[in-house]
């Protein structure tokens, strides 16, 4: 069965799901691609740097979560991001939370943002 899940059999046999192939969030039944979300998040002047992965949520299953880095000389908060969002994407792709960050998000060696250390980073 394929499910587009990746994930691991421990020594038990137990299975544990720890990523997705594709950036999908998966938000009460709807579909959100991360790069979607992002490349909205991105249109916003005043922003440096995102990434945008999905947070375990009870009742839906997960909810997008947006890691944000501001441009050196501007401010952002919460509210403004999500106004400029509001236009832009459906109501359920905008992420549920907005963590802002004083530092460039942590990149790999070819200078893609590292979204594994972020999630990881963000999840707990």
């Amino acid at each position: 069965m394929r499910t587009g899940d990746i994930g691991y059999l421990d020594e038990d046999g137990y299975l544990f799901i720890v990523d997705r192939k594709k950036d999908i969030i998966i938000r009460g039944g709807e579909n959100i691609p991360c790069a979607e979300v992002e490349a909205e998040i991105y249109a916003c002047p005043a922003v440096a740097e995102a990434s945008v992965f999905g947070m375990p949520d009870e009742r839906l299953g997960e909810v997008p979560v947006a890691v944000v880095y501001v441009e050196e000389g501007n401010q952002l908060d919460d509210a403004e991001l999500r106004a400029f969002l509001e236009p832009r994407i459906s109501a359920f792709k905008i992420p549920a939370r907005f963590i802002f960050v004083d530092d460039p998000l942590p990149k790999l060696g070819t200078g893609k943002i590292d979204r594994v250390a972020i999630k990881a980073q963000y999840r707990r």
